[in-house]
């Protein structure tokens, strides 16, 4: 079974009388694991569509299904619960909550679902390993690096063992080195975990990493930019 898949989506922002057509009637399937990056200039669509598959939003027409599950028509709530189990988030700005240490930002997600002192604990610890910042635990956001604070959301993103963590735009901040770590730290952890990681971006670096590229142009699929 694919892990996402999307049938015939459009979707529609209006401001006043003026209307934007974001995507029209986007069809793909995603499988389990994949490492791919969304392309295109700006107003193609791919953070649109990055936001549908994340159930930040919901499309105006056509369907997004998650493990064979229709998710557009679920509740605000449903949605809600359903992020914070199968879809981690990486913003381009970290986002971070600023008054919490780097441990206790990896931490939030865990409290979030329920999970118990010890295993959120050993969790943490665990993720703050694999970006290689346990030395950098009790430090605030306002005490680290762009970089080290794109690994803690990195982290973070991962807590709850999700299905797929969707990145928007992930190395737009980050200069070339901070960059090139973060996307290593991502593919390796692609690699060992089996979360699929989803880019929205205009980044070549980010595109260098992806083992499937998804070029979005006017709202649809570039069938003539799209590789597997």
């Amino acid at each position: 079974m694919d892990a996402i898949q999307i049938e015939n989506v459009s979707k529609v922002y209006r401001i006043g009388a003026v209307e934007t057509h974001a995507l029209n009637g986007v069809s793909l399937t995603m499988a389990e694991g994949e490492f791919t990056a969304l392309v295109g200039p700006s107003g193609s669509g791919k953070t649109t569509l990055l936001q549908l598959i994340g159930c930040l939003d919901k499309p105006d027409q056509g369907a997004v299904k998650i493990k064979g599950k229709d998710v557009t028509h679920l509740s605000a709530n449903q949605r809600a619960d359903l992020r914070r189990k199968e879809i981690g988030f990486i913003f381009q700005f970290f986002a971070l909550v600023p008054v919490l240490n780097a441990y206790e930002n990896v931490e939030l997600p865990l409290l979030l679902n329920s999970v118990k002192p010890g295993e959120r604990r050993e969790r943490v610890m665990e993720l703050l390993k694999a970006v290689g910042l346990v030395d950098r635990a009790k430090h605030r956001p306002d005490q680290m690096s762009g970089g080290e604070q794109q690994r803690v959301a990195i982290a973070r993103a991962l807590a709850p063992h999700p299905l797929m963590v969707l990145a928007d735009e992930p190395t737009a901040n980050l200069d070339t080195e901070n960059g090139r770590q973060a996307m290593e730290i991502m593919q390796r952890l692609n690699q060992e975990t089996g979360t699929a990681f989803i880019f929205a971006t205009h980044d070549p670096r980010v595109v260098a990493y992806a083992k499937r590229v998804i070029k979005l142009r006017d709202g649809r699929v570039d069938s003539n930019g799209a590789t597997a």
